[in-house]
């Protein structure tokens, strides 16, 4: 009986744990302090600077991810620089080719264009950037803010929705290509004149 007892007590026991999930897959690589050049066919994009920097191809979609911040260099196609783009978090997906920035997202081209949002995505496949959050556009000639932003890839021509903002003299005369929400703006001014009053003489006939 003492021996069928210690048996007993001693009997495996088989350890088990959950099923493994994508979102508990780990990362294919994590590298910390980075300051690297990617190219693409051959020809150098952008140099990225990050404290962190994890490859994720086990999630669906596979992305790379930038949680500590992200300090992105543009280049053209002579290697010139065109355009600083920071931000708090970023997100690469790297089948679609799509970066996803979040949070304080800051650009600054070298036409001296500054842009700021909380959210701006970049269609490397369609050579654009767009965002659906409050953005904030200045240039050397003016100021943009509205709730919808979409430029090309090197943020020469845009196009902001809603929006508010100073206006240099020229986008009133149609002498210049400007972008819609200008145009709009300029409809709206011609249609303000037209609703002034008409001044009409007074039926006092006396001079000034």
């Amino acid at each position: 009986m003492l021996a069928v007892t210690i048996s007993s007590c001693e009997e495996a026991v088989e350890h088990t744990a959950g099923a493994i999930h994508d979102r508990d897959s780990v990362a294919v690589m994590t590298t910390w302090g980075v300051n690297t050049l990617i190219s693409d066919s051959g020809v150098i994009k952008y140099r990225i600077v990050t404290e962190r920097w994890e490859v994720n191809q086990n999630k669906r979609p596979s992305r790379w991810i930038f949680d500590k911040g992200l300090f992105l260099t543009q280049f053209d196609e002579k290697f010139h620089i065109h355009a600083y783009i920071q931000c708090d978090t970023a997100f690469y997906y790297d089948q679609q080719r799509i970066w996803e920035l979040r949070s304080r997202v800051r650009v600054l081209t070298k036409d001296g264009l500054r842009f700021r949002s909380e959210q701006l995505f970049w269609d490397q496949n369609k050579h654009e950037f767009y965002s659906n959050r409050y953005s904030h556009l200045v240039t050397p000639e003016r100021t943009l803010e509205g709730s919808y932003f979409r430029s090309d890839e090197k943020m020469t021509r845009y196009y902001v929705s809603n929006s508010k903002g100073s206006f240099e003299r020229g986008d009133f005369d149609g002498s210049s290509d400007v972008p819609d929400t200008v145009r709009a703006k300029q409809d709206s001014v011609q249609k303000s004149q037209r609703q002034q009053a008409i001044p009409q003489r007074s039926s006092n006939q006396n001079p000034l």
